[in-house]
């Protein structure tokens, strides 16, 4: 039986977060989702999702940027193709579309949910099955606060919830941002893992002092300490860095990675389905990662559970991830737009089961949370 593409929509969700969530660029307090559905000819629906941080203050996309990229340019461009060939859609989309990877990364994922359906296959199996059933997933502590972040820590782990933990830092000075990573470090000692993710926010002057001296205070990675574009700086950076440095803005495609690798970094990746184009993209990087021997991480934009759900499909495939991952999206909204939530329990979150990627949307919430076209 021939499918076909009959339809793409698209809408604008706003989910409201459990607390502020302060980055080094800006402070959210509500997120915004593209969620995507495309139906095929025999009434099968694919849904997919596009995610980023805080609108145009973190990256060159947002939200209704997506949305327009999508509807003027995507929709018109599939409508009406078969929707069996995953990859011969992926090529007319990049043929005719350069960048705007976070409308691409929503378009493979309902492609592949819809197809996964089609076939009663799992996202995880149309990339070639999954080598895990529970991956590992860390908590950020973002409030600011360093007794609240403390507090926030101890639940998480005398829940099992989470016991590897992220700090935002970068918005304040270094000596601020060194006491605050001190004092929650301190306070939970070798009960969890400390990493902190910079978001770009210093020199590599600032960073070099810095890095030393949060190797000294226990930390066990730091994450994008200075600009995307400044990959020379970044392959000094983990070369004489005593804790190990990730690239996460710095790489968003394979050729990124091919690039950082071939200059010689020596750190880790964090992975992204929305900065790569979709799931099979961001396998790439991991490839690339893989032969070059440099390890990797389950990366978020802070997707809702369709997104996160995407991203697991993909992790869940790879033999090894070094860092664990940061899927804890779901986690922050106040509310779902799903049936059923994922399941996280044991310091980690077990992969959802069934075809395509195993979520279902709940049509009340979606409706509610909707934007108003």
């Amino acid at each position: 039986m021939s499918r076909k593409i009959e339809s793409i929509d698209t809408l604008l969700v706003d989910l409201p977060t459990i607390r502020p969530h302060k980055l080094s660029m800006t402070t959210m307090a509500c997120q915004t989702m593209v969620i995507v559905r495309i139906r095929q000819s025999d009434g099968i629906e694919g849904v997919g999702e596009a995610t980023t941080i805080g609108g145009l203050s973190y990256g060159a996309e947002s939200p209704e940027g997506t949305k327009l990229t999508i509807d003027r340019f995507v929709a018109p461009l599939l409508v009406g193709q078969p929707s069996d060939n995953l990859n011969a859609l992926r090529s007319l989309v990049e043929r005719q579309i350069r960048g705007n990877n976070l409308a691409k990364s929503a378009i493979a994922t309902a492609l592949l949910d819809a197809r996964g359906k089609s076939l009663g296959l799992s996202v995880a199996e149309l990339l070639g099955g999954a080598r895990q059933s529970h991956l590992p997933v860390l908590w950020v502590l973002a409030s600011g606060d360093t007794r609240k972040d403390i507090d926030e820590a101890v639940r998480m782990i005398e829940m099992r919830r989470h016991r590897d933990f992220k700090l935002k830092i970068g918005l304040r000075s270094l000596a601020e941002d060194l006491k605050h990573v001190a004092g929650i470090k301190d306070a939970l000692g070798d009960s969890a893992s400390i990493r902190v993710d910079v978001n770009q926010a210093w020199d590599e002057v600032t960073a070099v002092r810095a890095l030393a001296a949060l190797a000294e205070v226990g930390v066990d990675l730091v994450e994008q300490p200075i600009g995307a574009r400044e990959s020379a700086g970044m392959v000094r950076l983990a070369g004489r860095s005593p804790v190990p440095v990730m690239a996460d803005e710095s790489v968003a495609d394979s050729q990124d990675a091919f690039a950082l690798a071939a200059a010689g970094f020596s750190g880790a990746f964090a992975l992204k389905i929305a900065k790569a184009g979709g799931p099979a993209p961001a396998l790439e990087v991991a490839a690339v990662a893989k032969a070059a021997g440099i390890g990797l991480y389950g990366g978020t934009l802070l997707e809702g559970t369709i997104g996160t759900a995407a991203a697991l499909h993909a992790w869940a495939t790879l033999d090894r991830l070094a860092w664990g991952t940061e899927m804890f999206g779901p986690l922050l909204f106040k509310d779902d737009i799903v049936t059923t939530p994922l399941k996280f329990h044991d310091f980690g979150v077990d992969l959802p089961a069934g075809p395509g990627l195993g979520v279902e949307i709940d049509e009340d919430k979606l409706a509610f949370y909707r934007r108003p076209a």
